[in-house]
C-alpha cells in the first residue's frame, strides 16, 4: 500500500512534525537524546525533502517506513528503499528509547553492508508491532543481553512494539 505523505510545519518549541496523509494525520514528538537524527529530520522536513514521498514498505504488525526520494514518481511495482540524500548519520543509541508501538526509527542498511549500523540520511519508519508475552521479552532480553524496565516492559506487553530491534537501529522520536 502506498501512501502519499507531506509533511506540515515544524514545531520548533516542542521538537514535533507533522505528518500528513490521505488516511489523516500524524503527529510525532523528536527526542533530544539523539541529537543528529533529530536535527537532520528537521532539517529534511523544513527542506520539503519528504514532500509527496510514499510510505513505501508497509509491513502488519510490524512498521511502515517512508523516507526514500525514489518514491516520488514510482512506477507500479517499482522497487523502492534504496534512496537517499547521498549521506548517512552515526547511529545513536539510547537504551531509554525502544522499538514500542509509535516508536520513530531510523531505516539502514543491513551490518553485512553497514557494520557500523549508521542510519539512512532519510529514511524512517514507525513501528507498529503486536502485544508481547513476558516469556517473548525474557527471550529477546536472553538474546540480546539488554534488560527492560518495568516501564518498557509493561509497555511492550500491553501496546506492543518489536523489540528485536532495540539496541540494532536508531530510535529518535514517537508518535504522539
Amino acid at each position: 500500500m502506498f501512501i502519499s505523505i507531506t509533511f506540515g510545519q515544524v514545531n520548533h518549541d516542542r521538537k514535533t512534525v507533522k505528518i500528513e496523509t490521505k488516511y489523516g494525520v500524524m503527529v510525532v514528538e523528536l527526542f533530544n537524546e539523539t541529537p543528529k537524527h533529530r536535527d537532520n529530520f528537521i532539517k529534511l522536513v523544513s527542506q520539503k525533502y519528504y514532500d509527496d514521498l510514499l510510505f513505501h514498505r508497509v509491513i502488519n504488525s510490524f512498521m511502515i517506513q517512508g523516507g526514500d526520494p525514489n518514491s516520488r514518481n514510482a512506477q507500479p511495482n517499482q522497487q523502492l528503499g534504496n534512496g537517499g540524500p547521498g549521506y548517512t548519520v552515526p547511529m545513536e543509541l539510547d537504551s531509554s528509547l525502544y522499538h514500542k508501538k509509535g516508536a520513530l526509527s531510523a531505516a539502514r542498511l543491513p551490518d553485512n553492508m553497514n557494520p557500523t549500523k549508521a542510519s539512512s540520511g532519510s529514511q524512517f519508519y514507525i513501528v507498529h508491532g503486536k502485544a508481547l508475552s513476558n516469556g517473548a521479552l525474557d527471550q529477546v532480553e536472553g538474546s540480546k543481553d539488554i534488560r527492560y524496565t518495568p516501564e518498557q516492559r509493561a509497555a511492550y506487553l500491553e501496546k506492543g512494539g518489536y523489540p528485536t530491534l532495540d539496541q540494532e537501529y536508531t530510535v529518535f522520536g514517537k508518535l504522539i
